[in-house]
């Protein structure tokens, strides 16, 4: 059961990885995938926190924080450190096909904190009423998304480290927003 679902990963990462590859990917995605890439996004969340709750967004923001310190250390401490499995970069001898487009860093493959991180502060924003709107949620999900394929283009990721990672960090960034709307007093939407 097990190598079955591995070779399926394989099989994916391989669609993803080389199936995919294009001047314009080769180009973006490692943009996608690189956080910094994502700080006026970051800070235009908060400008429009400051402006809907005014002082009160504080709350917000320290919790999308917490958001993101919880779902990197269940990721990267706890996770990836049981399971230790190798990066597809770091195995390239074993799968000389595999495209490298990204230095490969260091640590290791399952769960994608990149995924499990955005996910996580994907979920908790589109839960805040001020973002309730579906084409906000949609947005989020998709931005979440891309930096998840871009994971596995780039060649650092198989396609189960960051379903996995992004399952995970859906699930912590529900629950840390609904421990930051008690704070905050609004009114649940679900």
């Amino acid at each position: 059961m097990i190598d079955s679902l591995l070779n399926i990963d394989q099989q994916l990462f391989s669609l993803i990885n080389q199936g995919l590859a294009n001047d314009l990917f080769d180009w973006l995605l490692p943009h996608v995938r690189n956080k910094y890439t994502w700080i006026p996004l970051y800070l235009f969340l908060i400008f429009v926190l400051i402006r809907r709750y005014g002082t009160r967004s504080w709350i917000y923001v320290l919790f999308a924080i917490c958001t993101v310190f919880v779902a990197d250390t269940i990721s990267s401490k706890l996770i990836k450190k049981t399971v230790e499995r190798p990066r597809p970069c770091h195995v390239v001898d074993q799968h000389p096909e595999t495209i490298v487009r990204v230095s490969c860093g260091g640590g290791y493959s399952f769960t994608s904190s990149h995924a499990t991180n955005h996910f996580a502060v994907a979920w908790y924003f589109l839960l805040i009423p001020v973002f309730s709107r579906r084409r906000w949620q949609v947005l989020f999900l998709i931005w979440a998304s891309m930096i998840c394929l871009a994971q596995v283009y780039v060649g650092v990721h198989y396609p189960f480290d960051v379903l996995v990672g992004g399952i995970l960090g859906s699930f912590i960034g529900y629950f840390i927003n609904r421990i930051a709307r008690r704070f905050m007093h609004e009114k649940d939407l679900a």
